[in-house]
């Protein structure tokens, strides 16, 4: 299998993105900024569940095979396609209405804030740090006949599960607050040497046959800033493209995986933002997955990257590509202005609660672009806040508000957005999860968030998907997939 146009033009040969001297404006392996640790959600009564079955409203592309590419040009022509095929495996589709389930990460106070209502149905644990007693039960019988979103789990059969707690935080207005409290899987190798690494990737591939196993202890042991070190060595070395070899040597599933690896993760985002809009049809579950979880910064150097590399405009390609509220979302998405403070402004959120509900459950239709305002701009732990506040107010959450009145791509984005300030740990593990579930694998989005959380989240990804659907990442992974594939995924993602 070949993919055009990888490496790209224009690529800095060592140590490779971001260039030399805008190292700063990259966030370090490690460091990005997630709520975690927030007050769980307050609540009434359990909201009923709307009816209908999964997939929710609009269709989810169906996933699909991966198409093998033409030949590799030496040189990608302006514009044109990105540095190796994605196929309509893009995307995952993501659970059906009502999210009432959705896992929450522990209590934390605000300061100053509102008294807590705890989530129905209590902590997977059955206490809350701290030792306190969940205050709710969780109904034997939900509304609707229907268990609460993701997955149909009683959070008492396990009891004996620690709660999912990534650390305790003090949020205040330190911006790097939100930088703390998780962790990759992968982290930089100490003592490392690129020139040495070079030549066991070169011996693994030379002769006859491949020494997979040797390069899969390289590369799933290297942080990404390493691996391009290791690109960098070997052209150094040896005068020859270390991606071309290694597509030479590998096929599939595998070669993909290698490939994500070696692309720099500012690179990675917009090949693959590229990808979901090129040719007919749109993978929207990738540009809402980049998109809608991506910090400001990553979001900028992605624009950047996209116009620089492809040499074209992601505004514009979305505009062209997506319409209606689903388009105006992604632009104010892809502008990278959401407020990141991290206090929180507990009047604001109780204002924005009721401008909410009067926008969609209080008033015959739906006003799209207040939702739009509140939930493109606002900070995480403030839109968090205003979940709490909408839910004491209206009696309902407002994930469940959003599936009563959007559908399709729109609905799905708004979602995600909510589902991040939630707990976007449990966002990636639910993707994760869906792109494994029932017959075919959908490799490529189990690939894209394995290989770009590796070193933000993916421990609390690992934690989080156990408690959701009761069993590990890696025995699912185990299941449905096999060979080298099957051992560098196991490498990145741990036991």
């Amino acid at each position: 299998m070949s993919y055009p146009g990888y490496p790209p033009t224009g690529y800095p040969p060592f140590p490779g993105y971001p260039p030399a001297g805008q190292e700063s404006s990259f966030p370090p392996p490690g460091q990005y900024p997630y709520s975690s640790g927030f007050s769980p959600m307050g609540g009434g009564a359990y909201p009923p569940a709307p009816s209908g079955s999964y997939p929710g409203a609009g269709g989810y592309p169906t996933p699909g095979g991966y198409p093998a590419a033409g030949g590799y040009p030496v040189t990608p022509h302006p514009g044109g396609a990105p540095a190796y095929p994605g196929g309509q495996g893009f995307g995952a589709p993501p659970g059906g209405a009502g999210f009432s389930g959705y896992p929450q990460p522990p209590a934390q106070s605000y300061g100053g804030g509102p008294a807590q209502v705890p989530v129905p149905g209590g902590f997977p644990g059955g206490q809350m740090p701290g030792g306190q007693m969940p205050g709710g039960q969780m109904p034997s019988q939900y509304p609707g006949g229907q268990a609460p979103y993701p997955s149909q789990i009683n959070t008492e059969s396990f009891s004996s599960y620690p709660a999912f707690s990534p650390v305790s935080l003090d949020y205040s207005s330190d911006p790097a607050a939100m930088t703390q409290g998780t962790q990759g899987t992968i982290r930089p190798a100490s003592n490392f040497d690129a020139m040495r690494d070079a030549e066991i990737l070169r011996k693994a591939m030379k002769g006859f046959g491949t020494d997979e196993q040797a390069i899969v202890d390289v590369v799933s042991n290297r942080s990404n800033d390493q691996r391009q070190q290791i690109k960098a060595a070997f052209k150094t070395m040896y005068g020859k493209d270390l991606i071309k070899d290694l597509k030479s040597e590998l096929s599939g599933n595998m070669e993909e995986l290698i490939l994500a690896l070696f692309m720099p993760s500012t690179y990675y985002d917009a090949w693959s933002l590229r990808k979901a809009m090129q040719g007919a049809g749109t993978q929207e579950r990738v540009l809402i997955e980049i998109l809608c979880t991506r910090t400001n910064q990553e979001i900028r150097d992605i624009v950047r990257c996209y116009q620089s590399e492809f040499g074209r405009d992601l505004e514009k390609d979305i505009k062209s590509d997506t319409s209606g509220h689903f388009e105006r979302l992604l632009v104010s998405m892809c502008q990278g202005n959401r407020d990141e403070n991290q206090s929180v402004n507990h009047q604001m959120a109780q204002e924005d609660a009721q401008r909410l509900y009067q926008a969609g459950e209080g008033k015959l239709g739906t006003d799209e672009s207040c939702f739009n305002m509140i939930l493109a701009t606002r900070s995480f732990p403030q839109l968090k806040a205003t979940m709490e506040a909408y839910s004491r107010m209206a009696n309902r959450d407002l994930l469940s508000s959003v599936s009563r009145e959007f559908s399709g791509y729109i609905e799905s984005g708004l979602k995600a957005i909510l589902q991040c300030a939630l707990n976007r740990p449990a966002f990636f593990a639910e993707r994760l999860y869906y792109s494994m579930k029932g017959a075919g694998t959908d490799d490529s989005t189990l690939v894209r968030i394995v290989v770009t959380r590796s070193e933000i989240d993916l421990v609390q990804i690992k934690q989080i998907f156990t408690q959701m659907y009761q069993k590990t990442l890696s025995t699912m992974i185990a299941s449905d997939t096999s060979g080298d594939y099957r051992k560098l995924l196991m490498a990145i993602v741990g036991q």
